[in-house]
């Protein structure tokens, strides 16, 4: 009796060669291929002293910076100092082409003058018609005495009112045009000097001592009003306008301690103190702004230069802690990967402060002793299959 299905010998050597692929095949998949368990490092909750601190990088500027420029627009004839000078009070820095202003001082000064020619022959008018006023109120009360006894007329007497009349308009008219001379001396006293503020201004000085860091513009170069020239500011007041992250903000305010690590000196780092803190923060890189400003005495860094800090906060008292590599954000939930009778769980938890060390503080969703992942070779599911190793390459 034949059988109703035989294998020839290539059959058989085809089927000799394909099964021990297949079972290779299947034992990569599930070693070390898609199928393969994730490669995790684990950590247990554990109660520990968290000391809170915040990260921030930042730039050294100047406290105070003086932007030395015209009020008027011009051309710049003169720079006196260039960037590294130290000045000093008063000391010249620039000189801006005065234009006509020279000449429309000496004309006002000319106006001036003419002004007071004119007030003074206003007053010697008025002198010349109190004299006749006077004159006429004489002959005017004389007449009025020869007519009570008889001897004038009633035109006579008339005529000596009326020319007591027009001495007194005179007067009136001498005493104006004394006023509006004098008026007219003052709006020319006032224009000129205004001109001669306007010409001191040209003439660009410090208004305190140090250090030249900038020369915007070169002389020949025509500038308009408000335009800085030259830049100075104070080099032993310098600060460094640092940025933390919002979420490890807390706590943070003028009066705490810094380090400072400046880029030009990775190896060392320098005491500060927070100077203030910015009531404004940067909305759309989500930080808050503050001012740390040096307390260490000594040469100081550059302006622009990139600094490390570091604010210290006090200790807190011993409390729930895990690594904070082992926090992670799922479907819009802060909260770790633990390990519950053989499985991966994800488990909300509630952090607190953090420290530079590396460790959070866990303020619910954990208890003591629970192991959590840390790392893990690929992102992890609940139904991952793991395996925990010491480390990770």
């Amino acid at each position: 009796m034949k059988l109703p299905f035989t294998l020839s010998r290539r059959g058989w050597t085809l089927l000799a060669v394909l099964v021990p692929l297949l079972v290779l095949f299947a034992w990569v998949a599930f070693r070390s291929g898609p199928l393969a368990p994730i490669n995790v490092t684990v950590a247990q909750v554990e109660e520990r002293s968290i000391t809170p601190a915040m990260f921030g990088i930042g730039t050294v500027e100047a406290r105070h910076t003086q932007k030395v420029g015209p009020t008027a627009a011009g051309r710049v004839t003169l720079l006196a100092v260039d960037v590294g000078d130290m000045v000093q009070p008063g000391q010249l820095l620039a000189q801006i082409d005065p234009v006509d202003l020279d000449q429309r001082i000496a004309a006002a000064a000319g106006g001036t003058a003419r002004s007071a020619a004119l007030e003074q022959a206003a007053a010697a008018q008025i002198a010349d018609a109190s004299a006749r006023v006077a004159l006429a109120q004489s002959q005017a009360a004389r007449t009025e005495h020869l007519k009570a006894g008889g001897w004038v007329t009633d035109a006579m007497v008339d005529q000596r009112r009326q020319e007591l009349a027009t001495a007194r308009a005179n007067m009136a008219a001498t005493q104006a045009n004394r006023s509006a001379a004098a008026q007219d001396r003052g709006r020319l006293d006032a224009e000129r000097a205004a001109l001669i503020e306007q010409r001191s201004n040209l003439r660009l000085v410090a208004q305190r001592a140090g250090l030249v860091v900038r020369r915007s513009v070169e002389p020949g170069t025509t500038v308009v009003a408000g335009q800085a020239v030259v830049e100075i500011i104070d080099p032993s007041q310098l600060w460094i306008n640092v940025r933390f992250d919002q979420t490890q903000s807390a706590g943070l305010a003028a009066g705490l301690p810094v380090r400072i690590v400046l880029r030009s000196r990775p190896d060392g780092s320098l005491d500060g103190v927070i100077e203030r803190v910015e009531p404004l923060a940067d909305a759309l890189t989500e930080e808050v702004l503050a001012k740390a400003r040096f307390t260490a005495t000594g040469t100081l860094p550059s302006i622009g230069e990139l600094a490390e800090v570091t604010v210290a906060l006090p200790a807190r008292s011993r409390t729930l802690a895990i690594p904070n590599a082992a926090v992670h954000r799922v479907e819009g939930q802060t909260g770790v990967w633990v390990i519950r009778n053989g499985d991966l769980v994800f488990a909300p938890v509630r952090i607190g402060a953090q420290d530079l060390s590396g460790w959070v503080q866990i303020l619910d969703g954990l208890t003591r002793g629970e192991r959590l992942v840390v790392h893990s070779a690929r992102a992890l599911t609940s139904s991952s299959r793991f395996s925990i190793v010491e480390t990770l390459p």
